[in-house]
């Protein structure tokens, strides 16, 4: 828990060299492919064909089959290195996602950095602990593979 709220943060290997990575990551409609199917996942709209600083992207999910709107900025950004998306609507009342990248010896370090908090306080606690917490660390373990999957290395 950070003094902002909650924190999940996982890293990751991915063969391959810099570039060709962040090229996959700052494209908006490769979110699909490594989101799970039961979220029903759609980019909407995106206001550039990769992500830059100020770049707003729209998404339709769908969570326990209620539809839902999630709209991103794209605050910070450095080519080849990092880039932060912060939620403007969503059923967060916090997110906010750093993706830093590192050039390593045989591949690239990838870091996931989500500071998030819940509405409804004790409510959004409580959801937290009994559903929510599982559902992004599902979330994760699933981009985790499929990333596996799209940079299976040599």
């Amino acid at each position: 828990m950070s003094a902002r709220g909650l924190v999940l943060e996982r890293r990751q290997e991915v063969p391959g060299d810099l570039v060709h990575v962040f090229a996959f990551f700052k494209d908006p409609h490769n979110l699909a492919r490594i989101t799970p199917p039961w979220l029903r996942f759609q980019v909407a709209h995106t206001t550039d064909a990769t992500v830059r600083r100020g770049t707003r992207i729209r998404y339709d999910i769908k969570w326990f089959g209620l539809p839902m709107r999630w709209e991103s900025l794209i605050s910070e950004y450095r080519e080849n290195e990092r880039f932060s998306d912060e939620m403007l609507i969503g059923p967060y009342a916090r997110w906010y996602h750093t993706h830093t990248f590192e050039q390593l010896d045989g591949g690239v370090e990838m870091r996931d950095r989500v500071e998030y908090a819940l509405p409804l306080g004790p409510l959004g606690r409580v959801a937290h602990a009994v559903m929510v917490a599982r559902q992004l660390r599902a979330i994760f373990d699933y981009r985790e593979v499929r990333i596996r999957e799209i940079f299976p290395g040599r």
